[in-house]
């Protein structure tokens, strides 16, 4: 009879993930969770805050005593809100985090386990470790604070949504808010006040209207306009208002930056402020074996400095195009067939 794959130790393991409420601020437990399965295996495991007197812990697990290892796996442990319960349909499992980035995670700790029953890592270790992040979603603490840890690797695998793909690159980021500010008055006589959602509005049409750089890897930087808020009612000329934005970016970090200021600058009663921002990606991908396309979305890959990290990978099982969604799911064949993936990558970075 054969093997019933929603039994596979993957899938198993992914069940466990996916029933731990996991959004980002909110990775305390499913980090527990890690770090007591990790230990049970008989890896050493540390539980690190990502700054003096946080609450927030990444995961790094090793095998003995040999914290810097040549190949690290990596992958986040927050999902996006709101946590959507796992769900199975035949060998489908549905549900936040099944795609990104449980299922991936599940897949790089199986991956490990396979290689050292199979005698192809070092039991005492100085192979491989696996280092499992806080706040991808929002920002990328976790990564930006495993900078700080004192370890280096000699290439990394990052884990991703990539339809079991190696990445060719991904784009950047650089998000930001413009804040109007105005002045209150009765809307029946506007000249007496200021309206602030007015003067953003003009702000954001020129930012919508700009041209941004293009790349014959990744395509065009895109802007998008997040959220907007602003005003008191109807009647009432807006006093302030703000929208939160982003530019998607293929190169030029520092060019975009200064054409956004240089932008805002022409509007009085309203300035810029900048979130956070990461420069693009151009990843290691012609590794036999393996299909490799480009990607649209943004990692951890470029928060970790190269002075940690050398040759980078993005792969993983499940496609980004259900990621964030309200359908977010895994099929399980693809699941389990990328622990294979996983292994090869090991692989050819322990050659």
């Amino acid at each position: 009879m054969a093997p019933d794959i929603m039994d596979h130790p993957v899938v198993r393991l992914l069940k466990s993930l996916m029933s731990i409420v996991s959004t980002s601020e909110l990775e305390h437990d499913i980090g527990v969770f890690l770090e007591q399965y990790l230990r049970g295996l008989g890896y050493t495991v540390e539980r690190i805050p990502i700054a003096p007197g946080s609450t927030r812990h990444n995961v790094y697990a090793y095998l003995g005593a040999a914290r810097t290892t040549r190949v690290l796996l990596t992958a986040h442990m927050d999902t996006v809100p709101p946590h959507i319960p796992l769900t199975v349909d035949g060998d489908i499992i549905r549900g936040r985090g099944s795609s990104d980035d449980l299922g991936p995670l599940a897949a790089q700790i199986i991956a490990a386990e396979e290689l050292r029953k199979e005698g192809k890592v070092r039991g005492d270790g100085g192979d491989i470790a696996l280092l499992f992040v806080v706040g991808e979603e929002n920002g990328g603490h976790g990564m930006v604070a495993a900078n700080d840890m004192g370890v280096t690797w000699e290439s990394g695998i990052f884990a991703e949504p990539t339809e079991s793909k190696l990445a060719k690159g991904h784009k950047g980021q650089v998000a930001f808010e413009v804040i109007a500010h105005g002045l209150a008055c009765h809307s029946g006589y506007p000249y007496l006040g200021k309206s602030a959602t007015s003067a953003l509005l003009t702000v954001l049409n020129e930012l919508s209207a700009t041209k941004w750089p293009e790349s014959d890897l990744l395509g065009p930087s895109t802007f998008n306009i997040g959220t907007l808020q602003g005003g008191k009612k109807h009647n009432i000329v807006a006093p302030s208002a703000k929208a939160l934005c982003e530019v998607r970016m293929v190169a030029d970090l520092p060019g975009i930056k200064a054409k956004l200021k240089e932008i805002v600058s022409r509007h009085p009663d309203v300035e810029l402020k900048f979130v956070f921002e990461y420069p693009e990606a151009l990843l290691d991908w012609e590794i036999e074996g393996f299909e490799a396309a480009p990607v649209a979305f943004g990692t951890d890959v470029p928060r970790l400095r190269d002075e940690f990290c050398g040759k980078r990978v993005l792969y993983g099982p499940g496609s980004i195009l259900v990621a964030h969604g309200p359908d977010e799911y895994i099929r399980v064949p693809e699941l389990i067939n990328s622990i294979s993936g996983y292994k090869k990558l090991v692989a050819h970075f322990l050659k």
